[in-house]
């Protein structure tokens, strides 16, 4: 099998996505797309569907049915993760996305919320976040992995606001059934897609890569900036949580907008900020100021949830600071994964990766306990205060992480499905 390879040297056109490279990512992004689309379908109507079904009037069991995917999720991304450096990308999301696909199927047949919170376990369970993002950093250089990474960050930002548009229509004709039959094939689908058209890495290094030491594995978890990354991710996302506990009454009281049209909002803030976004990191990119844009962009949330502390009730004030707060969260969303591929020792990346992952998964889980619990007792500006607070201690801390080391000279060859030679990235 021939090979050809590119070296990652700074050329003119180093920060350019090669054809390889936007492929990959492209496929990678619909996979994200495909599962999170059927996922965020189901979001909008399962309270509302689940208090109907036998079991529906414990509110607490409903809570669990919805938070326990987090929790699953947080359980299973670092042995997942660890298990993709050992065992291969592939099978481990192949793998995930059939136990997903098995959750889909328990949620279609379900007929009480007990069920229910066994399927949303079962596709929790199916963690291939960590897996994913490993497979993009193998395939693509550090010159553009950040672009790669928004790619995914874009599908799954245009797909959340596309099934706020699409999810009260599914359910109407095909029922919360229905949205996990759906959820189920577009799982599958997904396989296909990791199969046959994904390109599988084959590292120069890959000896290496299978021999990792106990050492490398315990620096994932010790390392200082690792650290200060997966906290960030952490504070993102529990930060964003909270904050939409609050947004949506905002939006009713604010702009009188009833809660089925509040995509109207959504919609044109996500694009916007990705329009904004994308020229802020390509400069950080080219100039080397990656640690200075993700200072800006903790600083940029922390302006804005100062800014709802003071201007909460002021109408389309509210949408301005929403397109702010999602430029700052999509540049973090986009850098700090591709930040911690970087860091990590490439023996563990994955492990890397799961680790992350797994903070983010509980800062979700926390936000929208802790947003749930601020927003009762202390009402909005108590969420806006506290996660103004934690902002402000992220950004000190974050201070003190080192700026990411030059761009290494490496070679990283794939072989694509389709005939088993190497593609340059």
């Amino acid at each position: 099998m021939s090979r050809k390879t590119v070296s990652h040297t700074a050329a003119p056109d180093a920060f350019k996505m090669l054809p390889a490279e936007r492929k990959a990512a492209g496929w990678l992004a619909s996979i994200y797309a495909l599962r999170m689309f059927g996922m965020f379908m189901i979001l909008p109507v399962f309270s509302l569907h689940a208090t109907g079904m036998p079991g529906g009037d414990n509110l607490s069991l409903v809570g669990l049915a919805m938070g326990i995917y987090g929790l699953a999720q947080a359980c299973m991304q670092i042995p997942l993760g660890w298990a993709s450096d050992k065992l291969g990308r592939k099978p481990i999301i192949v793998g995930g996305l059939l136990l997903f696909a098995v959750g889909c199927w328990l949620g279609y047949v379900a007929e009480t919320v007990e069920q229910l919170v066994w399927a949303r376990a079962l596709q929790g369970a199916g963690a291939i976040s960590a897996a994913l993002s490993a497979l993009l950093a193998d395939v693509t250089r550090d010159e553009v992995r950040s672009k790669g990474m928004a790619m995914i960050g874009a599908s799954i930002g245009v797909t959340f606001a596309l099934s706020l548009v699409f999810s009260p229509v599914l359910y109407k004709f095909f029922g919360l059934s229905g949205l996990f039959a759906m959820t189920g094939v577009l799982s599958i689908l997904g396989i296909g897609v990791v199969i046959f058209l994904l390109p599988t890495p084959n590292l120069v290094d890959q000896e290496a890569k299978l021999k990792g030491s106990f050492a490398d594995g315990w620096a994932v978890l010790t390392q200082p900036d690792l650290l200060r990354l997966n906290l960030g991710i952490f504070t993102l996302h529990l930060t964003q949580m909270s904050l939409f506990v609050v947004v949506p009454s905002l939006l009713l009281s604010g702009l009188e907008l009833p809660l089925a049209e509040h995509w109207k909002v959504y919609l044109p803030v996500v694009l916007g900020s990705f329009v904004l976004m994308v020229p802020l990191m390509v400069w950080a990119e080219k100039k080397a100021k990656t640690k200075q844009v993700k200072l800006g962009s903790i600083g940029l949330m922390g302006a804005v949830l100062l800014g709802f502390v003071l201007f909460s009730n002021q109408g389309w004030v509210l949408v301005l600071l929403l397109l702010a707060y999602f430029v700052g969260f999509n540049l973090l969303e986009a850098t700090l994964p591709s930040w911690v591929s970087r860091v990590a020792p490439l023996s563990h990346r994955g492990l890397a990766l799961g680790v992350y992952n797994t903070s983010q998964a509980l800062g979700l889980f926390a936000g929208g306990a802790l947003g749930g619990l601020a927003f009762r007792h202390l009402g909005a500006q108590g969420v806006f205060e506290g996660a103004l607070l934690l902002v402000v201690v992220w950004l000190l801390l974050a201070m003190g992480i080192k700026a990411l080391p030059p761009r290494a000279s490496a070679v990283v060859p794939v072989r694509t499905p389709a005939d088993g030679s190497a593609s340059p990235l």
